[in-house]
């Protein structure tokens, strides 16, 4: 079994020193000596060496130097795409041609400094390391390449490095030797300056994910004493960041999306989605946008990739479902008030524009969410589906009947479903104040379709609504209220159709007021007889069915000949506005008028469109 030799000291203030020597024998073998007046530290082998200095070090033999990567530095592309490579390998007379391949030579000695190593390294720790062993072949260009082939995959995937576990370290690489007698050198250089501004501001972020202007000053004084440059401040605090669990996950997720999106050369709707939720999460969890725009820089750099394009909400919706699948890679991506709005609103514009791509987007989810729950994902997986599925529900629910208050004659409602409706007020309204009157009434207050009785039910059920919140009023004292609406409409409307014809038929005998009164009686008289109503008219109900009638009469005999013959939209238009008569109403009197009179109907199209 090998045994090993460490060997600690510091190199002036900054730079800490951790020399390592593993072998079966190692202990039989000086490997080391000190050059006092010079302050150096000399590490050697037959063929190897490396001192270390005042200013930085000196080699010569085989080996190379390696480290973790820090966030955000350049990687070769071999490196970036695949995860599992952690660490960053150099080795000494190595170059990288244009096509990637890596050739060696014999010039492996060099020079580097400490600022140097820290800069092109890690800032806080790097390893160096050489080899002895007789069965390494005689050139070192031949070493170096026997070397990689044996120790380079595992330097680079090695989690000890980053951990700084050199135990770990060390009994994972001398085995790959396979040479009983060799002997293993490693040499860990920490800067400690860099060491202690990182512990610092891990212990400030990691407390709250924050960084507050009293824990910010303690950094700037800290770099301000140990004279640490802006840029080393920076790639110190973003990898910080980073090495946040939670952080870490979602990052690491978005790296690998943008990978599979540089190989295909595109980043598809479904791609989109999942970066844009990522970026959601970032924000929501306090993770720092620097992190995003590092990974932008590194690998879009240079590469045009294709974006799909698609309405904005249904990427918005696409962007929320995807983020439900995120729970199965350890990422919470819980669907809070925000996205469930979102998808709320989306599902209403979908419909304004009879865009199924909505619905699509929900099965395909619930299918995806079923196969995953089948093999063995888990149920809350499930129970975050339902959360969208229960709401949009509520709002088909609510729509429907809110439509139907409004737009179609003689709807019934009962306590139960005002019951319902109120429960629904009150789970819209705890996603956003007032939601409930932006999603359902505001924009159908504007409707120019929106009737009279249509208006006057939606404004009571919403005032009665309010009232029971505020235990004014009741759920029975609202139906009543409705239940009072209803019936007048029904009059309304029978009335409407009763005297109109009378008026029609006998018009130069209901002038005067004596001729409306014989004309109210005549019309009650005949709507008891068949039954149509069971008690007298309301004045105010008669009143005006004969208002709308004159308003009617004037229309189909003054101003719509005369916005036939002018194409005169605004005068169409200012008459619907000011004279109070539904649209719907006066849109069958048109087309009764232009059938009786044996007018082209495309034309009274080409009237209305004008509108728009």
């Amino acid at each position: 079994m090998h045994k090993d030799i460490r060997l600690h000291g510091m190199m002036g203030e900054q730079t800490e020193y951790f020399v390592m020597v593993a072998g079966n024998d190692a202990y039989q073998h000086y490997f080391f000596n000190i050059v006092q007046e010079e302050d150096q530290l000399r590490i050697f082998s037959p063929g190897n060496e490396m001192i270390i200095s005042p200013d930085g070090i000196t080699y010569q033999g085989n080996g190379g130097s390696f480290c973790e990567y820090m966030f955000g530095v350049d990687q070769p592309s071999s490196d970036l795409s695949k995860p599992e490579i952690i660490n960053r390998l150099v080795m000494y007379g190595a170059r990288s041609d244009e096509d990637g391949a890596v050739r060696f030579s014999d010039r492996t000695s060099g020079t580097d400094s400490f600022d140097n190593i820290f800069f092109e390294g890690n800032a806080v720790c790097n390893y160096f390391y050489f080899v002895h062993s007789n069965l390494l072949s005689r050139k070192l260009k031949n070493q170096q390449e026997e070397l990689v082939k044996r120790l380079g995959k595992c330097i680079k995937r090695s989690e000890a490095v980053g951990d700084e576990r050199d135990d770990i370290l060390i009994s994972e690489l001398y085995p790959l030797l396979n040479d009983e007698s060799s002997q293993l050198f490693v040499v860990k250089l920490i800067n400690r300056y860099h060491r202690e501004y990182r512990d610092l501001f891990r212990s400030f972020y990691f407390r709250n994910k924050k960084i507050s202007d009293e824990d910010f000053g303690k950094l700037v004084s800290l770099a301000a004493t140990y004279k640490i440059d802006r840029y080393q401040q920076e790639r110190i605090r973003i990898d910080a960041m980073y090495r946040s669990p939670s952080n870490k996950r979602i990052v690491d997720e978005y790296r690998n999306i943008l990978l599979a999106c540089n190989a295909k050369g595109e980043i598809s709707n479904l791609d989109n989605a999942r970066l844009t939720r990522l970026k959601t999460l970032s924000v929501r969890n306090k993770i720092p946008g620097a992190l995003f725009y590092t990974l932008d820089d590194m690998l879009k750099k240079g590469r045009n990739l294709k974006k799909n394009q698609e309405h904005d909400y249904v990427a918005s919706t696409r962007e929320i479902l995807e983020g439900i699948f995120f729970r199965e890679i350890q990422i919470e991506s819980r669907i809070d008030r925000e996205d469930m709005l979102k998808l709320i609103k989306a599902k209403k514009k979908a419909m304004e524009n009879r865009d199924h791509s909505f619905d699509q987007l929900m099965l395909d989810a619930s299918k995806e969410c079923d196969e995953k729950i089948r093999d063995g994902a888990d149920s809350l997986l499930l129970d975050g589906f339902s959360y969208v599925i229960t709401y949009l529900d509520r709002f088909d629910t609510v729509s429907n009947l809110i439509s139907q208050l409004a737009f179609m004659e003689n709807v019934k409602v009962n306590e139960e479903m005002l019951r319902g409706l109120l429960e629904h007020k009150a789970a819209f309204d705890n996603l956003h104040e007032d939601c409930f009157q932006d999603l359902f009434i505001r924009e159908l207050f504007t409707n120019a379709y929106l009737g009279s009785f249509g208006r006057s039910k939606v404004k009571t059920l919403m005032d009665g609504l309010i009232a029971i919140e505020a235990r004014k009023s009741s759920i029975e004292d609202l139906y009543n209220r409705l239940t009072e609406i209803d019936q007048e409409e029904r009059i309304a409307i029978v009335l409407l159709e009763h005297v109109r014809d009378r008026i029609r038929n006998f018009y130069s005998r209901f002038t005067t007021k004596a001729d409306q009164e014989a004309l109210r009686r005549e019309v009650i008289e005949e709507l008891k007889t068949k039954k149509r109503i069971s008690s007298d008219i309301p004045d105010h109900l008669f009143t005006e069915t004969i208002f709308t009638i004159k308003k009617e009469a004037m229309y189909l005999h003054s101003l719509l000949p005369q916005i036939i013959a002018e194409r005169n939209v605004g005068l169409r238009e200012d008459f619907l506005e000011n004279s109070g008569l539904d649209r719907f109403y006066v849109e069958e009197l048109e087309r009764e008028y232009y059938e009786k009179n044996g007018l082209d109907i495309e034309e009274l199209y080409q009237i209305r469109k004008g509108l728009s």
